[in-house]
């Protein structure tokens, strides 16, 4: 069974139309690309998905499930994570609390048990807990779980975002440009982090991004979408030479 399937996507803003007729299929194990040119309607496609927006148009399935109409937190509660173009970490807690705080969704207390601190209130913190030290390990980041997220280099910190995403255990894990803002020393790390993760946690994984090593590196597939209509779907190779994504990229005309 797919792990996701997109069917004839819509997003309108007004009288604009950011993403058209979508489509894809994501098989379970992937790894997917999805690029374009900014302003293509790449992110907003994943907000779409994550229940962030609301489609305009069209269908969402997650492992067989309709998914639209969800909120954000319900959606993630299924199995589907993300991280961000822009990190958001929470910067005023520590690297470890932010991992637990990622988990609170699924915590077996309410207002009630906090406030009172019953047994359930305790037993899921503690389980937080230990799920966040187990993060903290896998990711190499265990000497960093007191430092505030605000004060760690920028490899760190997409570190730091990535191992929050991973803490809900995911069927299906978005990573929005993660390589953004990177030296080529953590691109070289990041391209590592994401083979690892892949095998670690037997993840499907859909990628957003501009850095094409990155791209080329990591993706089987490669969709590409232009002014938030699909131009291009095929292997690094293909996508490299096709004469669409060419265009679109570099803005040459069909006589060029």
């Amino acid at each position: 069974m797919s792990v996701l399937e997109v069917s004839h996507l819509k997003r309108v803003f007004g009288g604009l139309t950011a993403v058209d007729d979508f489509n894809l299929t994501i098989e379970d194990g992937e790894l997917i690309g999805l690029i374009g040119p900014n302003g293509a309607g790449k992110t907003t496609v994943f907000n779409v998905v994550c229940g962030f927006y609301q489609p305009s148009g069209g269908s969402i399935r997650f492992q067989g499930q309709d998914i639209v109409g969800l909120r954000p937190h319900k959606v993630t509660a299924k199995g589907l994570a993300r991280t961000f173009q822009n990190i958001r970490l929470w910067n005023s807690l520590t690297v470890r609390e932010n991992l637990c705080v990622s988990q609170y969704h699924r915590l077996a207390y309410h207002l009630w048990g906090a406030t009172f601190r019953t047994a359930a209130f305790k037993n899921s913190e503690k389980e937080a807990g230990k799920v966040a030290d187990k993060m903290l390990e896998i990711l190499g980041l265990t000497a960093y779980a007191h430092e505030y997220p605000k004060n760690l280099p920028y490899g760190l910190q997409r570190r730091v975002e990535i191992g929050r995403a991973l803490s809900v255990d995911p069927k299906l894990l978005l990573l929005d440009e993660p390589a953004a803002g990177m030296n080529p020393s953590e691109v070289n790390d990041l391209i590592e982090l994401i083979h690892w993760i892949r095998k670690q946690f037997n993840l499907t994984i859909w990628l957003i991004e501009h850095h094409m090593r990155v791209v080329m590196s990591v993706c089987e597939r490669i969709k590409v979408i232009d002014f938030g209509r699909a131009i291009a779907e095929g292997t690094p190779n293909e996508i490299q030479q096709n004469p669409h994504v060419i265009q679109a990229y570099l803005g040459e005309d069909d006589a060029a």
